[in-house]
């Protein structure tokens, strides 16, 4: 028998058949799946919706009154069809059904009920073609307007609008909820009673109840916002639970010396540290000298030198005779750490530590002498990409695990690195896209949080400017003359692209900005515009046909090309030897080309804010002002082009962070970063309910310090093992 009445399975409480048909159409399996399988919206009897705004191939579910019924017979074949046409005073939508006639003694005029169905457009008017629907109910609507109270009162009732599909409507799923409600036994709430009272919410059951069926606006809003709390107060108690339980586990102290291998380094650096860079080296050398893991987030702007922060981390752990690794989300990324961690550390360093490279790509006999190298503990630094989790991968002593970029991996990702550790090694975790606080404490709650906001001496601004091809289809001409002015100067060029080529996109960790952009408009030849979604190999041809740009060396770049291949090009680059560089989005993160002085974003608006602000950073790194075009055939008043205007408008990446968490949709944002890549949030919004999750987060906190095995609040235990992955279950499971 289930622990929790919500794990019971929905083919016990529904029957099979129903039960089959909502997993087909929702992926939902239990009851607690069913429950949080949320109305997207509510409706009334007593409304209409505005049929003439319905967009064209969605499935939709509506309010409406039918207007007149007639049917006609096929030309083509034998049999006939029934025409409804039903309205909202405004719009007009035709029902269609074939040989179906039965349906006109339901369907008559002044009839009011809910469609559903997929809009389908037959000579220029909206239509459903066999739709769903349920009618309201006659006797009710008849004395609605006339003064019967509980009349009046059924016709202002909420309908709950659920998220539905083309083999389950709405309000299949309303009575199947209705069902499970009907036979549901009391529930344990997660939520303290203690803390309900104080906040003012409703217990569990009583919300699930007002939620789906309120009988009044104000009904649904105080379920949700008990429901709203509920999540978050789990999420944060599942974050907090395993930062505590990553502290009870002991790791091997790495106090680096004062006349050590870090000293010595930091006695010949050729610059200052920023005051942020030392802020944060002193927190760092705190964590390492505990016997406490150190797991911690460091976040920072594009070039503000999370990279040497993390290097002077692993001279302390090598220090010890500890090993670091460093996870690279791509190889091209990989191998430019590993050069200049090669190139900063000097030769005598490098000699002594010998810094390793392990990837997917390295030829047998390489990857050998690398295996070899890290298990035996001769190589004190490896540098590599998801190789690195390998079950062939070991290592002599790991101490440090560090993760660049860390939106593009999950907690599974970190932990399977960690586990290579014969003592938990410390890890710490890099990141050049700014969090904003609320996500931080969403998604990264397991870690310390230090920021570095404080760009190094000597690094140049960088203009960036927005080219709006809609509106002016003839400057895409300019985009490439002011390319062409930059390399006459002895400078270098980024030009990224959404896709190789016209059917392969590769915009990396925000492809779900693709396909936002609206049609481009058209410009005259010779221009200089590239094919519609810019791919690397049309705009490499383009940019051969171009006269301003004659005679310049052009190459490209892209996740296709092996990695020998992808690294000649990146040296070539790094030597001058490419003036125009074509690429996808694998230039993104890490490098590093002083020379490299503008970058030309082509249909900006298929990235997202963070990536066009990753990009921008791979500019301006030298002694030349960096200048930016971000190239758009998305109009004025589309979200798209809004993102494109909000990264033109500032460099402030933690200012840009919350406007992306403003424009993108919830799961976007935090399915790019949980572990698993999806986001379980369902009523919490993470751009607004802050002060809620920070809420939430000293309720969890203060109930985890007088209960940290949760003995005396089992509904909360029970709620934190549905809430966990496999990946978190497995972690504390261990600790």
């Amino acid at each position: 028998m289930p622990d929790s009445p919500l794990d019971a399975s929905l083919s016990g409480a529904l029957g099979g058949r129903t039960a089959q048909a909502l997993q087909k159409a929702f992926g939902v399996r239990t009851v607690g799946d069913l429950l949080v399988h949320y109305p997207r919206r509510y409706a009334r009897r007593g409304e209409l919706t505005a049929l003439d705004k319905l967009p064209l191939g969605e499935a939709v579910t509506i309010v409406a009154q039918v207007l007149d019924v007639r049917e006609r017979t096929m030309r083509a074949r034998r049999g006939s069809i029934l025409e409804v046409r039903i309205g909202d005073g405004e719009g007009i939508l035709t029902l269609t059904f074939f040989n179906q006639a039965w349906r006109a003694k339901d369907l008559v005029p002044g009839a009011r009920g809910i469609f559903a169905g997929k809009v389908g457009d037959y000579r220029g008017l909206r239509q459903l073609a066999h739709p769903d629907y349920e009618l309201f109910d006659a006797a009710h609507e008849a004395v609605a307007g006339v003064g019967d109270a509980t009349a009046q009162a059924w016709a202002r009732q909420p309908i709950p609008i659920y998220p539905a599909s083309a083999s389950v409507a709405s309000w299949q799923v309303q009575r199947s909820v209705e069902v499970v409600l009907d036979t549901l036994p009391p529930l344990d709430d997660p939520v303290p009673a203690s803390v309900r009272a104080e906040l003012g919410l409703v217990p569990l059951g009583e919300a699930y109840e007002l939620v789906h069926r309120p009988e009044a606006d104000r009904d649904h809003l105080r379920g949700r916002d008990a429901l709203r709390f509920q999540e978050a107060f789990v999420l944060q108690a599942a974050l907090l639970q395993r930062r505590a339980a990553l502290r009870t586990s002991r790791a091997t102290p790495r106090p680096a010396a004062a006349d050590g291998l870090l000293a010595g380094f930091d006695a010949a650096l050729p610059f200052g540290r920023t005051a942020d860079q030392l802020l944060v080296g002193d927190e760092i050398t705190r964590d390492l000298e505990s016997d406490v893991p150190m797991n911690r987030l460091v976040q920072g702007e594009v070039g503000s030198g999370k990279t040497l922060v993390a290097l002077r981390a692993m001279l302390a752990v090598a220090e010890s005779g500890g090993q670091s690794a460093l996870l690279a989300p791509t190889e091209v990324l990989a191998a430019q750490h590993l050069r200049s961690i090669v190139a900063t550390l000097g030769p005598d360093l490098a000699a002594r530590l010998r810094p390793m490279l392990l990837t997917g790509q390295l030829s047998t006999a390489e990857r050998k002498r690398a295996l070899l190298s890290v298990v035996s503990g001769q190589a004190r630094l490896v540098v590599g990409t998801h190789a690195l989790m390998s079950e062939a991968v070991g290592f002599y002593d790991l101490g440090l695990v560090v993760v660049d970029e860390q939106h593009r991996f999950g907690v599974e990702q970190r932990e399977a690195l960690r586990a290579k550790g014969a003592t938990p090694p410390h890890v710490l975790v890099l990141t050049a896209t700014p969090i904003p606080r609320t996500v931080a404490m969403t998604v990264f709650g397991d870690l310390d949080v230090s920021t570095i906001t404080e760009l190094p001496a000597g690094r140049q601004p960088i203009e960036s400017f927005v080219v709006p091809l809609a509106d002016h289809p003839g400057w895409a001409g300019r985009v490439w003359q002011r390319s062409a002015e930059e390399v006459a100067k002895g400078r270098q060029v980024f030009v990224v692209c959404p896709a190789i080529d016209a059917v392969t996109v590769e915009v990396g960790d925000d492809d779900d900005a693709a396909g936002e952009a609206e049609p481009g408009q058209g410009a005259e030849p010779g221009q200089g515009v590239p094919p519609e979604r810019a791919s690397v190999e049309g705009v490499l041809a383009l940019t051969r046909t171009l006269p301003v740009l004659a005679g310049l060396r052009v190459e490209a770049l892209h996740g296709r090309m092996s990695a020998d291949e992808k690294d000649a090009v990146m040296q070539r680059v790094a030597r001058g030897e490419i003036d125009v560089l074509v690429a996808t989005t694998v230039i993104e993160v890490g490098v590093d080309v002083p020379n490299a002085s503008t970058m030309v974003v082509l249909d900006a608006d298929r990235f997202g804010v963070s990536q066009l602000h990753q990009l921008r950073g791979r500019v301006g790194r030298g002694g030349h002002p960096g200048l930016c075009l971000l190239v758009t055939h998305a109009p004025l008043e589309t979200v798209a082009r809004e993102r494109v205007d909000a990264v033109a408008a500032t460099l402030d990446g933690f200012e840009l962070a919350q406007v992306d968490l403003e424009l993108r949709r919830e799961g976007d944002v935090l399915g790019s970063l949980q572990s698993g890549g999806r986001s379980s949030l369902r009523l919490l919004r993470v751009a607004t309910d802050g002060d809620l999750i920070t809420t939430a987060r000293e309720h969890a906190a203060e109930l985890l310090d007088g209960d940290p095995t949760l003995s005396g609040h089992p509904a909360l235990a029970d709620a934190l093992v549905r809430r966990l992955d496999d990946a978190d279950r497995d972690f504390l499971g261990k600790n």
